[in-house]
């Protein structure tokens, strides 16, 4: 039985914030909000969210200027921004209390609301977090690669032209991601690449006093074994797994790694995964 409920819109810092809910309430245990990457629609999520769902309530974000959250041509795309969005979102939807597993720019995302200490926030899983900023290596991945696939997805895309893209992605993966990616602003986009290189979450991470997971990719180069020693001292409290033969879209390389990697960080472990048909 699937455990998605539903998709729904709330106004939250100022903008429509659209987000996809599995699992619903589950007694003692915290609610968890997934923070995707940059070209990541929530739906794009949603076999995650539905394997997660089974243990908790599970909701997942559509990034401002992604999916069918707001977007326009002076919307405030900032990582600050961001960030507020990601506590503002959860103020409203009342949650006591929370739990954060962030991907990529997500992971960003969810240092920078940490820094300013929410109360209700409980815990961060980090998943494979951009370490460039000022003064750092680029981040590995290029701007063109973003911005040629979603102006041919504003056209019209088949899997099959996804594939240039994402070549060891499944049928059904670039399926979906040729389906949603038109809706990422290209400004979005734009300037969360341009952050990934300007804005030092190192600073922040000295401000982050809820438990905290570090989960990184052994294929893709964006976190390495030296970057995570850094954390280390950044975060003495960091717990951290390497997913050894997944490359940075952890969960679409070894799902199972990915939850086995989270093992009860959130508080309960997850089950097994059992096979898709």
């Amino acid at each position: 039985m699937s455990t998605y409920l539903y998709g729904a819109n709330v106004h939250a810092n100022g903008i429509r914030q659209h987000y996809l809910r599995y699992g619903g309430t589950r007694a003692g245990r915290d609610p968890v909000i997934i923070v995707p990457g940059i070209t990541s629609p929530a739906v794009t999520w949603g076999f995650v969210a539905e394997h997660m769902g089974k243990v908790f309530d599970t909701y997942v974000l559509d990034v401002r200027g992604r999916g069918l959250s707001s977007v326009s041509d002076s919307l405030d795309y900032s990582l600050d921004a961001q960030a507020a969005d990601l506590i503002a979102f959860a103020t409203t939807l009342g949650l006591a209390r929370y739990s954060v597993v962030g991907h990529s720019m997500g992971a960003r995302i969810g240092v920078r609301a940490a820094r300013s200490m929410p109360a209700a926030m409980a815990r961060l899983a980090m998943i494979d977090p951009p370490v460039s900023g000022p003064g750092r290596r680029p981040y590995p991945s290029q701007l063109p690669w973003y911005i040629d696939s979603i102006r041919q997805s504003r056209d019209g895309m088949s899997a099959d032209a996804m594939r240039a893209f994402c070549p060891t992605w499944t049928d059904e993966q670039l399926a979906l991601r040729a389906e949603w990616l038109h809706t990422c602003d290209e400004r979005a986009i734009r300037t969360s690449f341009e952050g990934f290189h300007t804005d030092d979450i190192h600073a922040d991470l000295p401000h982050l006093k809820i438990p905290a997971l570090l989960v990184t990719a052994g294929r893709g180069d964006v976190v390495r074994d030296t970057d995570v020693d850094e954390i280390r001292t950044l975060v003495p409290h960091l717990d951290h797994t390497r997913v050894q033969n997944a490359g940075h879209m952890i969960p679409w390389d070894d799902e199972a790694g990915f939850y086995a990697a989270l093992g009860d960080f959130l508080g309960a472990s997850l089950p097994p995964l059992a096979a898709r048909r």
